[in-house]
């Protein structure tokens, strides 16, 4: 599924299992240290997978931890993502040269909790929701907040400043892509100011996902 919301310049990896064929390195094991073992197997997997995706851009295996506010860091020339849920864990990378900034999410496929979605949506956001086809299957609260995280992932590489699930709002459309107008001011890229993102999302009967890519030449 993943692979129809990327574009070929972005490499992927995705796993529904955890995976014990990696050794982390000494900063990474820092990092999950007194961490439960649930948090230790997750943050191990997706760092595997995170791996092989840079092994496809011809990338060794460097240490991948997190920095400011919790994101992943990547090799020079390199931008990338990563992402969990209960039975899945995907990372995406891609050259800074090919794409500026990507971010993506996934989530499972059920309506969110309650209280969450007053919690995440902007009235924009629900009058949007409410106008989607009631498709037996897809949850559109949980495509609203995986593309909101998906475009929080996109903006802070670049922005370096938090943006709260109000700051941006979301227009999903049932053809399986999305729009997200960012309402507080932000960076230059490719020479404008960053005041919009699009993305890209797919569901089935488990997962739902979102992916936001910005092209160099977006």
């Amino acid at each position: 599924m993943i692979e129809g919301i990327l574009p070929s310049s972005v490499r992927w990896v995705q796993s529904f299992t955890d995976r014990a064929d990696i050794e982390l390195f000494p900063e990474e094991q820092a990092v999950v240290a007194n961490a439960v073992e649930k948090r230790q197997t997750e943050f191990a997997t997706v760092r595997a997978c995170a791996r092989d995706a840079l092994a496809a851009l011809g990338h060794p295996p460097v240490p991948l931890v997190p920095g400011e506010r919790g994101a992943p860091s990547w090799p020079a020339g390199v931008v990338g993502s990563m992402t969990h849920c209960a039975g899945y864990r995907a990372a995406v990378v891609a050259r800074s040269s090919d794409v500026a900034t990507l971010g993506i999410d996934a989530e499972p496929n059920h309506a969110l909790p309650e209280g969450v979605l007053p919690a995440i949506g902007r009235p924009e956001d629900l009058t949007a929701l409410a106008a989607l086809p009631k498709s037996a299957g897809i949850a559109w609260d949980r495509i609203l907040f995986s593309a909101k995280e998906s475009v929080y992932k996109a903006w802070f590489p670049v922005a370096r400043q938090w943006l709260d699930f109000e700051d941006a709002t979301v227009t999903i459309d049932a053809d399986g892509t999305f729009t997200a107008r960012i309402l507080i001011p932000g960076p230059m890229l490719s020479g404008r100011p960053l005041t919009a993102l699009s993305g890209r999302w797919a569901a089935d009967d488990n997962l739902v996902m979102t992916a936001v890519v910005v092209g160099q030449d977006a």
